[in-house]
This record gives C-alpha cells, sequence and structure tokens, in this order.
C-alpha cells in the first residue's frame, strides 16, 4: 500500500523550505536597503534543519522506518524526525519577527 500521509508530509515541509528560502533572500534585499545587522542568515540555518527533517522524512518514506518500533522509541529519531523541522520553524518565526516587525508599526 503506498503512503499517501508521508508524501504529503515531505511536501508539506518542502514547501515550507521553499518558503523560508524565498523569506531569506527577501529579508537580505531589506538588510541591504535598510544597513540592517544580517539576521537573515539565521533564516538559512533554519532551512538547514527543515533540510534535516525532510532527509528524515525520505528516509522513513524509503524504508518505511516507521514500522520498526525500536526506532520510534528512539529520542534521537524523534529529534530527527519532528524536532529539527519545528527548530528550524520556530527560529525562522524569531527571525522573521526580528526583522520585519516595523510593517505592523507603519499603520496610519
Amino acid at each position: 500500500m503506498f503512503d499517501w500521509y508521508g508524501l504529503l508530509s515531505l511536501l508539506g515541509l518542502t514547501s515550507v523550505c521553499v518558503f523560508l528560502v524565498v523569506l531569506a533572500l527577501l529579508s537580505r534585499k531589506l538588510g541591504k536597503v535598510t544597513h540592517a545587522k544580517s539576521f537573515y542568515t539565521g533564516l538559512f540555518v533554519s532551512v538547514g534543519f527543515v533540510l534535516i527533517g525532510i532527509g528524515a522524512r525520505i528516509a522513513n518514506f524509503t524504508h518505511e522506518l516507521a514500522q520498526i518500533e525500536e526506532l520510534n522509541n528512539n529520542i534521537n529519531w524523534v529529534l530527527l524526525y519532528n524536532g529539527a523541522p519545528a527548530f528550524g520553524v520556530t527560529l525562522a518565526i524569531i527571525i522573521v519577527w526580528r526583522y520585519w516587525s516595523w510593517l505592523l508599526a507603519e499603520r496610519d
């Protein structure tokens, strides 16, 4: 039986990764214009963490590792599979809030 949920989780994390790359490139251009510190490099780090999660999901999708009970209880596997993408997205939210919060202050 084909694992549709595994495929959709790969597509979802891939779209998050593409979004973070676009946001990092936009933030880099904004930083050059405003002469801000280069916090946007943290967005590329967060992309790396999301890519680690994508790699773990690809390994799970191709080798059906989720069916191995010992691996599901292994804290390292859980951190790679769920923790790395969660940390990457959390880091991206903090950096984006720091970089782009001026938009919320620009109200009439």
